[in-house]
């Protein structure tokens, strides 16, 4: 049975006054359980506070909106509390647990993506949360806490039933929380809106690359990600992921055409993306997409920390390395339409600018 590769929207998980938090299905987009990949969004109104957790999954998040505060734990390393804006990329490993806070009147929307192969149920985050009505507290007798953290009957019954919320809370206005450490944010988060350009062609697009070189965390993730902005009308080369690996897409910003070619040269999907979409192409299908007036982009990650795509058209195409009598008999055409392929897109790379 052929798998429906199109678009979705995140769905409400649960979330009150604080917030929400929503999650993609694998039952509406399939290839979440084929790849193995796990997608989520947090959004944190003022005073929200996403109780702390831990996840059954590596992942990196991404700051879609807003600005607040982040409390990440390492395994066996100290608290890192650091301020989290609108472009940040965060990594984080197995075994992190981390708390989220807005303190802002803007809410605070932050995006999960991640490997769920060793998770409990494919495609899908599970969070374990350390406190709250359905945190771990609760799952043992008061005579299990009194012992392991040495407290009295009254200090345990509070431990377990005191917070009742589930997930997300907000708090008072007057409730101090710790603040953000300039020097907490190295080598912990990457602001992707203004990180040096990888790629940057003029009147078409750019793109920031999310690797172990800038943000050595990804690699105990196993995942790269990208930041792709497409100018309006601009095109995306049809390419692929050449080391076999996935790429789950968020579109952040803006819309676009998408077309997926796949096996057998077969047309498998051509859609209208937009803000909130969530996509993942097939291991080796051909994908491209060109932006609508407004510009279009898109948020990735890739399942390796450093990447690889061939792209089929522009200066660094595929098809510029192929020797000319190849492409002759390939396409089976004479010597002046392989030259005249040839000498189209010499300049530019990845990107295309709109046609004059």
């Amino acid at each position: 049975m052929e798998l429906d590769l199109s678009p979705k929207l995140a769905k409400k998980v649960y979330g009150d006054d604080g917030g929400s938090y929503y999650s993609w299905c694998p039952n509406e987009l399939p290839m979440l359980r084929e790849g193995n990949i796990g997608a989520a969004k947090l959004a944190l109104e003022k005073n929200g506070f996403a109780l702390p957790r831990y996840s059954d999954s590596s992942m990196v998040a991404y700051v879609l909106q807003g600005a607040g505060v982040a409390g990440i734990i390492l395994p066996e390393s100290e608290e890192k509390v650091i301020a989290i804006k609108k472009g940040d990329a965060i990594a984080l490993p197995f075994g992190v647990i981390t708390w989220w806070y807005n303190k802002e009147d803007t809410e605070l929307v932050v995006l999960f993506m991640g490997d769920t192969s060793k998770g409990h149920k494919p495609g899908q985050f599970t969070d374990f949360f350390l406190t709250g009505s359905n945190g771990i507290f609760t799952g043992f007798t008061t005579d299990f806490v009194k012992r392991a953290w040495d407290v009295d009957d009254d200090i345990a019954k509070a431990l377990i039933g005191n917070q009742k919320g589930k997930g997300i809370v907000k708090l008072d206005a007057n409730v101090k929380m710790p603040e953000p450490k300039p020097d907490h944010r190295k080598g912990m988060a990457l602001n992707c809106e203004e990180a040096p350009l990888d790629t940057d062609i003029k009147n078409a697009g750019n793109v920031v690359l999310l690797n172990t070189q800038n943000l050595p965390l990804v690699g105990q993730v196993g995942l790269g990600a990208d930041l792709v902005r497409l100018e309006g009308n601009a095109m995306c080369s049809p390419g692929f992921s050449c080391d076999s690996a996935l790429q789950a897409t968020y579109i952040v910003k803006g819309s676009g055409r998408l077309q997926v070619v796949g096996v057998d040269g077969k047309w498998v999907l051509e859609t209208i993306v937009k803000a909130g979409n969530l996509l993942i192409v097939p291991r080796f299908f051909v994908v491209s997409k060109i932006a609508d007036p407004g510009g279009l982009s898109w948020f990735s990650i890739i399942t390796t920390p450093n990447p690889m795509f061939t792209h089929l058209a522009g200066s660094i195409g595929a098809w510029k390395a192929i020797s000319p009598e190849v492409l002759q008999a390939a396409f089976k055409v004479p010597a002046e339409t392989e030259k005249l392929f040839r000498s189209k897109r010499t300049n530019d790379a990845i990107f295309f600018p709109p046609p004059n």
